[in-house]
């Protein structure tokens, strides 16, 4: 298979480069910034190399260590970001600090529609995320993009060769980013297509039978597709050593332990559904801090999985962990923590089972592909997207079986109106957050001082970056009315028009 490298420089949206060039049929491997030049050229299949984004500057002591020898090879380079400005470092160019940060939606001017840059428009709207710049190349580049406050906002060696960009084309907020990157893989890198859900499918089944084995396993199913994807894949490979455990928090959507017994019990595996409802509750009584209720969380998750395993004789313990997940709690070298998944960073360090993640190197849609190739039923391949530690982090301080309750009748009603809408499928996610605060209201003539519910809808591609979705003001009038009509405890509904970044989905 011809294979792009990708040198993670600690970015949050190296992988997310990855996945783009996945999405066109081509393989690639993510390499650490230390990776050896001998690596890459003893490797026949690869074509390119892209160098990431990264969240320090070049300049900085506590830079990622680099192998300048890796330029020498006779492959195509493509620098994002710290990758644009650590080739123009290296090379002959002069990187500085930039008088003001770009960040956010940026508009780009094209200089020359050649090369990466072939087939966009003069002006394109491009996302931006940094501070320093280049501000001179090699005699041998050319300058091929620039914005307001990036003079050398791409640019080019002469013999096509070198390109960098300063923007994110990874990202769904660049307008034609796939076309900058399709660019470099198909038109540079001149890589031929290999890869398909469906091969997907036959590489981790024969992965998972190599680590796994002959031992029996359990898997942690929450019913999202994450999980009943990783479900399907080591059923198909192990059979009936796999028991799926179930575990009610009390935590979970309205109706969602009845869904998962009906679902389940037509797949070929043994299903345990764990009643946990007090033990979550009473662990998370007088929490108020996200961190903290996410380490919980993933604790008492732990202690029962292996309670479980012990039940069931099970050495291995299988979770669908994605690599959204796995990035944002910090996994990868250089990069930061945004916040600790319940399943990754709430996990104890020192866990007494073996832990295997068949999903962790793939996005939500690609999730979604491998569960069309496995043909899982249509109402896992529709389900929104749902947080592991439930709704507890869509109540913002403590957590109690009453604000419980709270949030979960209201994310009842906003999934309800949007179900009778044209939007239903062009939304992510759409939830209910409940907020620590009181306001003054007038319900039924008279004086309300109650809770606040914020309306969280967004739209994304791969849930590394997101936009509020722009609902129609009516349906958003319905979606109030009703959660103040119906919820007594509330009397005041807002909208949340932030996208991704600056904040994240969940509000913890």
């Amino acid at each position: 298979m011809d294979t792009i490298y990708v040198i993670d420089f600690g970015g949050q949206y190296c992988h997310l480069i990855s996945r783009r060039i996945r999405d066109f049929g081509v393989a690639t491997k993510i390499v650490p910034s230390d990776v050896s030049v001998e690596q890459i050229q003893d490797d026949p299949a690869a074509c390119g190399i892209i160098l990431s984004g990264g969240a320090l500057s070049v300049f900085g002591k506590d830079a990622p260590v680099f192998d300048a020898r890796i330029l020498s090879l006779p492959l195509p380079f493509l620098g994002i970001c710290y990758g644009h400005q650590l080739l123009a470092h290296h090379l002959g160019g002069v990187v500085r600090p930039g008088a003001a940060g770009e960040y956010g939606v940026t508009p780009l001017s094209v200089v020359s529609r050649t090369g990466i840059m072939k087939g966009l428009a003069k002006k394109e709207s491009v996302w931006m995320n940094h501070r320093d710049v280049v501000s001179r190349i090699p005699r041998t580049w050319e300058k091929t993009a620039s914005t307001a406050h990036s003079a050398i906002a791409a640019y080019a060696s002469k013999d096509g060769r070198i390109h960098g960009v300063q923007f994110h084309p990874e990202v769904s907020h660049t307008s034609r980013g796939d076309m900058v990157v399709k660019n470099f893989v198909f038109g540079v890198a001149r890589c031929k297509k290999s890869r398909s859900s469906r091969s997907l499918v036959e590489s981790l089944v024969v992965e998972t039978r190599d680590v796994i084995g002959a031992r029996r396993t359990i898997i942690g199913l929450s019913g999202g597709v994450d999980s009943s994807v990783a479900a399907a894949l080591v059923s198909r490979a192990i059979g009936s050593r796999l028991t799926a455990v179930y575990v009610d928090t009390g935590l979970m959507r309205a109706g969602e332990t009845t869904e998962i017994r009906a679902t389940f019990r037509s797949l070929p595996l043994k299903l345990r559904v764990i009643n946990a409802q007090k033990r979550f509750f009473s662990a998370l009584r007088g929490v108020t801090a996200p961190e903290r209720k996410r380490k919980i969380i993933g604790k008492l998750f732990a202690d029962i999985f292996l309670e479980a395993a012990k039940k069931e004789k099970a050495e291995v313990l299988v979770q669908g962990t994605i690599y959204s997940d796995r990035i944002e709690s910090g996994i990868t070298k250089h990069s930061s923590i945004i916040k600790s998944h319940h399943n990754v960073g709430g996990f104890p360090k020192k866990f007494g089972m073996q832990v295997y993640e068949p999903l962790r190197d793939l996005y939500k849609d690609e999730v979604r592909a491998l569960a069309r190739t496995l043909k899982l039923p249509q109402s896992i391949l529709e389900r929104q997207v749902f947080p592991g530690p439930g709704l507890a982090i869509r109540i913002i301080g403590e957590v109690t079986p009453d604000r419980t309750e709270i949030v979960r009748r209201a994310h009842v009603i906003i999934e309800q109106e949007l179900r009778l809408t044209p939007f239903w499928r062009s939304i992510w996610m759409s939830f209910a957050v409940l907020l620590p605060i009181k306001s003054v209201g007038i319900q039924g003539d008279e004086r309300s001082y109650r809770s606040s519910i914020v309306v969280r809808i967004v739209e994304s591609r791969d849930a590394m970056t997101a936009n509020f979705f722009r609902l129609p003001y009516d349906i958003l009038e319905k979606i109030s009315t009703r959660i103040t009509n119906e919820i007594r405890e509330v009397n005041r509904v807002v909208y949340d028009i932030t996208n991704k970044p600056p904040a994240t989905m969940e509000w913890e």
